[in-house]
């Protein structure tokens, strides 16, 4: 086997990638899945992929377990995500075979995490283990991974850029409304009503902005614990008359929604791991503006080119504390682009190029196998930006 993935699950942040490495192998990838989550825990992801040909369910049975160790133990190269993956990792790095650790930042709240049990694990297993000697290599599906590997002694030198690739179809993408004439700009919301998504801000920029005059709608996707609250927020500051809510719908429609709105507010705070629907709202015409502590958000916004990132709110910011910091922020990015609607066009075009001519599934699959190729060789990545270049 040329390349396996350990992994919790196979879910939409992973697939894409896999079925492009099982065509690009020829059929020599496997992907090993450790557990059996139930919905709940799939991140509103309802898709069933139990029938890809390279998934291998090691949870299902004693000998898909010893298969996947076995895989582990004579694959190519094998790419390990989590905790779980640990037995599999220590099995192959005792061996000394060439492998690839993934995943976001571990210092999401500092040099507490690193007490987290299943961090702590990893830890000890990279440091007691001696694996800083074998051909280990990281993977960051965060901009700010690799420096919390840094800061831990970990990965020197040793890191690479890697993400979430959601679908990207350069064919279907519509194009924006014609800004230039276009009377009310709609602003798009949509995520799981969580703490960590601070749906608060966008309610709060909108009445600043009702409140200034600006012609805008804001359309709010999704569900949650704090759904209520924010529907509250709203009848409370008095911007029901500009701010809708649509809760949860098919991810076909939502991405045809998507499509015809010409900004994407993404107000998550440094708990983003990643945000793949930054990726999706790049991909479908929307101007991105997300918050500078999203994982994702370093490596798919240039400020001002394919898109806008603000202020990152606090942990703490709440209903109750908003940060006016992040919030003073998300309004004057929001802001600019309202009087300057000629600007959005550029943003979107910059922004559906950079996902559909590197940040995709298929050119992550290309790099990361070219990526493997050259360490196998002893040399380093040929890339200088993008998937698999240096983190």
């Amino acid at each position: 086997m040329k390349i396996v993935f350990y992994s919790l699950i196979l879910n939409n942040h992973q697939a894409n990638v896999a079925d492009e490495l099982w065509e690009l192998t020829r059929q020599s990838f496997c992907f090993v899945e450790l557990a059996n989550l139930q919905a709940e825990h799939r991140k509103g992801d309802t898709h069933d992929y139990s029938d890809r040909p390279y998934l291998l369910r090691a949870w299902q049975s004693v000998e898909n377990y010893c298969k996947a160790m076995e895989l582990a133990q004579i694959s190519e190269c094998c790419v390990f995500s989590g905790v779980q993956a640990l037995p599999f990792q220590k099995e192959r790095m005792k061996r000394g075979l060439l492998s690839l650790d993934m995943s976001e930042r571990w210092l999401k709240r500092g040099i507490l995490n690193l007490f987290s049990p299943p961090i702590l694990k990893i830890f000890i297993a990279y440091h007691i283990g001696g694996w800083r000697r074998k051909p280990l290599f990281k993977l960051c599906c965060s901009a700010f991974a690799a420096a919390d590997q840094y800061r831990l002694f970990s990965y020197w030198g040793r890191c690479y850029k890697w993400g979430y690739f959601t679908q990207v179809e350069p064919n279907e993408v519509e194009a924006s409304p014609d800004v230039s004439t276009s009377n009310i700009a709609p602003l798009m919301w949509c995520s799981r009503y969580l703490k960590l998504k601070h749906p608060e801000l966008p309610i709060l920029m909108a009445e600043r902005l009702k409140r200034k005059g600006y012609r805008f709608r804001l359309d709010m996707y999704g569900s949650g614990e704090y759904e209520g609250r924010t529907r509250q927020l709203a009848q409370d500051l008095g911007v029901t008359d500009v701010v809708r809510f649509y809760g949860n719908m098919p991810n076909d429609e939502l991405m045809a929604d998507m499509r015809r709105h010409s900004i994407f507010l993404f107000t998550s705070d440094r708990n983003e791991g990643w945000g793949a629907v930054a990726n999706e709202s790049m991909s479908n015409g929307c101007v991105l503006v997300a918050s500078d502590g999203i994982g994702s958000s370093p490596y798919l916004i240039n400020d001002g080119q394919t898109g806008l990132s603000f202020t990152s709110p606090k942990i703490s910011s709440s209903f109750d504390c908003p940060d006016i910091a992040a919030l003073d922020s998300l309004c004057d990015k929001v802001e600019y682009l309202l009087a300057n609607p000629r600007k959005w066009q550029d943003m979107r075009n910059h922004s559906t190029s950079l996902m559909q001519e590197l940040w995709n599934p298929h050119i992550a699959a290309e790099r990361l196998l070219t990526l493997i190729d050259c360490l196998q060789k002893g040399k380093d990545t040929p890339f200088a930006e993008g998937p698999c270049s240096k983190a």
